[in-house]
């Protein structure tokens, strides 16, 4: 029997082709329309319906990359099922190198969103109505916020309820895993709560292509696509080390006002009460340091070196296995060119 047709936002894509879709999302004050992006690649034979998409921070653009990347793999040209990629979902914010909405909403909490709410709800509700309602699985690319940056790593809500979930997350092979609780009104809350299994993958900065956090996003959406049967044929590389989950994670704040001299590097393990970094005045009269609240893994910093008291600097994973996460990050790290090792 031959495979259904896929249709999107009343655009009609046929097995064995794909097709650039451009949903209507609103207008500028000039009355000129913005259209969200979408590509669709509908294979001949069936399979799951994967959403990869990024930019619902508009800042965040790593995950464009990886989408154009992934987009442009011949192995894709195999595909069983259906991909739908979305470069860019908050086009407001992106296209003014923002996180936010022009209202400064993110995006990021207005899920599921409302036909007759705010922009943010009214762009939640029609991505989810038009795009994410139809997906079986999604992948959301994501980066540290601005001035931030990421170690590579997967967040996702794990437990008896998200096998599939932990499936996918184990595939994708980011070093870490954190099993993060869901914040309401987010892609991913939207979607876990409808039976959705959904990975948020967090690695770079924000506003800057970080070839590392490309390289392994777009490594690690194949693997999930493999892994839920989308794609055929062996994965030539080297099959990654098991990531590890955290059992927990927090942020070290700056002690007092000042300016930020970093001691540890991305991805480096700390022990508890070990100096991460020191704020001093411009002078050096003034000096603070800050401490590691516990044995673990850094997996998140400030590029900034400005600190305002009380600001995040460090981002602390906690590991019950830390040395097998570390083994895991060092291997992660070699198979990257060039690897996140700078301070800034």
């Amino acid at each position: 029997m031959a495979r259904a047709p896929f249709e999107l936002a009343g655009i009609t894509v046929k097995p064995g082709t794909r097709a650039q879709i451009d949903v209507p999302v609103a207008k500028l004050y000039t009355h000129a329309p913005l259209d969200i992006p979408v590509e669709v690649v509908h294979g001949r034979q069936p399979g799951p319906t994967l959403l990869v998409c990024s930019a619902i921070h508009g800042d965040e653009i790593n995950g464009v990359e990886i989408v154009r990347r992934l987009l442009r793999s011949r192995q894709i040209n195999r595909l069983r099922g259906t991909l739908i990629a979305v470069p860019i979902v908050n086009i407001f914010g992106f296209v003014q190198h923002s996180r936010y909405l022009p209202d400064r909403r993110d995006l990021n909490r207005c899920f599921p969103g409302s036909e007759s709410g705010s922009l943010g709800g009214r762009i939640a509700a029609l991505f989810r109505e038009q795009i994410v309602d139809h997906a079986t699985h999604i992948i959301d690319l994501h980066t540290g916020a601005i001035h931030r940056t990421n170690l590579p790593q997967i967040r996702a809500q794990l437990g008896d309820a998200g096998e599939e979930t932990r499936r996918m997350a184990d595939a994708f092979g980011a070093p870490v895993i954190l099993n993060a609780e869901l914040r309401e009104g987010s892609l991913r809350h939207y979607a876990q709560t409808r039976g959705t299994p959904v990975l948020t993958y967090e690695a770079g900065e924000a506003l800057r292509f970080d070839e590392w956090a490309i390289t392994a996003g777009v490594r690690g959406v194949l693997r999930v696509m493999r892994r839920l049967d989308m794609l055929t044929g062996e994965q030539r590389r080297r099959k990654p080390p098991a990531a590890e989950v955290a059992n927990g994670s927090s942020w070290a704040r700056a002690p007092i006002d000042g300016i930020l001299r970093p001691k540890v590097r991305l991805g480096a393990r700390v022990a508890n009460g070990q100096v991460l970094g020191k704020v001093a005045d411009p002078f050096g009269e003034t000096e603070g340091e800050i401490l590691s609240m516990a044995d673990g893994i850094v997996i998140g910093m400030s590029r900034l070196p400005l600190a305002n008291e009380g600001e995040a600097l460090f981002h602390i994973a906690r590991f019950d296995a830390i040395e097998e996460a570390e083994s895991a990050i060092e291997t992660f790290q070699s198979s990257l060119e060039p690897p996140p090792d700078s301070l800034y």
